[in-house]
């Protein structure tokens, strides 16, 4: 008898651990985390001039017909100004802000608003439409409370995140979930590499922040697939990506990337069959543009690149991105399957 209460005491002692260990793993509460990160987020308003022509006619061409075209000129042009909405945050105490750069593109206004109610100027320090990412200068000698950049590439998937941002102007909006996949590429940008999560990112979050659960920013909320808002899919730069292009901006006003001078298509299963591959991957030359750093560094068409600078090439859409992220200048080797 005393061996089974011992069995069942140790039963239950071990149970007792095993839930003790799960639940340190669930945030029983995202209230200290979204206080402390609150200050450091912001709301983006922008003002654009869209100018357009008047129609001089009481009526309307129908659509395609030549002579839209060739009246057009005679219409009268009239301007009118356009508002969006955005988010960002702050890096830097001085008034450093980051944002996507289709928050601002084209803007002839940037207001900021900080702590809901501190409404600033802003000028445009850098933007890298390719990246679309931004960086923004208060025009105030006040300090700010700035978060820090984490490691995007310890994320993981199923890891817990949040988001903070101006969703429909309703600023200071916090939501939650989770890193749903990585290394996502939607054709929206040439270089994409982003990270999936289900946490909620309407209109108005592009340019917001997806924090971790040390309060360190892991992304830049970009995009949502649909356009009816949140659906659970929602899609954010990675911040060791969108680091390196930050530091340019902020120095230099514009990105230097690195270059091979190669175009690249996908290795079929085909190739990768007369290759004796054990399967389709790397990036297959499909031309090497004179005097380029492939043509230097030997590079035929035809090759298949199967390594770049230490990191192996999967998919050609790796390729672009990885070389992208090389520092100009930089001697690299790569692993080819000359053919």
């Amino acid at each position: 008898m005393n061996k089974v209460k011992i069995f069942l005491i140790s039963l239950i002692f071990f149970l007792n651990l095993q839930i003790n260990s799960y639940s340190k793993t669930i945030p029983s509460s995202f209230a200290d985390l979204a206080e402390r990160l609150l200050p450091s987020v912001v709301n983006i308003s922008t003002t654009t001039t869209v100018t357009t022509q008047s129609n001089p006619f009481p009526f309307q061409f129908p659509p395609g017909s030549p002579f839209e075209d060739m009246f057009k000129e005679f219409g009268t042009p009239q301007e009118r100004q356009s508002a969006a909405l955005g988010s960002g945050f702050i890096i830097d105490e001085k008034g450093i802000v980051i944002t996507n750069n289709h928050v601002i593109q084209g803007a002839d206004d940037i207001i900021v608003r900080v702590d809901g109610d501190k409404e600033f100027k802003a000028k445009v320090i850098g933007a890298d439409p390719l990246s679309d990412i931004a960086v923004l200068q208060l025009e105030t000698k006040e300090k700010f409370k700035p978060v820090k950049f984490g490691d995007s590439d310890k994320a993981r998937i199923g890891d817990w995140v949040i988001a903070i941002g101006n969703p429909f102007g309703f600023g200071g909006t916090v939501t939650s979930g989770i890193i749903s996949a990585r290394n996502r590429s939607i054709g929206l940008s040439r270089y994409e590499d982003y990270i999936q999560t289900d946490a909620s990112i309407n209109s108005g979050n592009s340019g917001g922040p997806l924090f971790d659960m040390n309060g360190d920013v892991i992304g830049i909320n970009t995009a949502i697939l649909g356009r009816s808002g949140s659906i659970g899919i929602g899609f954010s730069i990675p911040s060791n990506n969108a680091k390196i292009v930050i530091d340019q901006l902020i120095e230099f006003g514009e990105t230097k990337r690195g270059w091979l001078g190669v175009r690249i298509q996908d290795v079929t299963q085909e190739i990768a069959d007369i290759e004796k591959l054990d399967k389709p991957r790397g990036a297959l030359v499909a031309s090497v543009a004179k005097d380029s750093p492939s043509d230097k560094g030997g590079i035929k068409e035809g090759d298949i690149i199967l390594e770049f600078d230490g990191q192996a090439i999967q998919e050609m859409k790796q390729l672009p991105a990885i070389v992208a992220k090389t520092k100009v200048g930089k001697k690299s080797k790569s692993e080819n399957l000359e053919r």
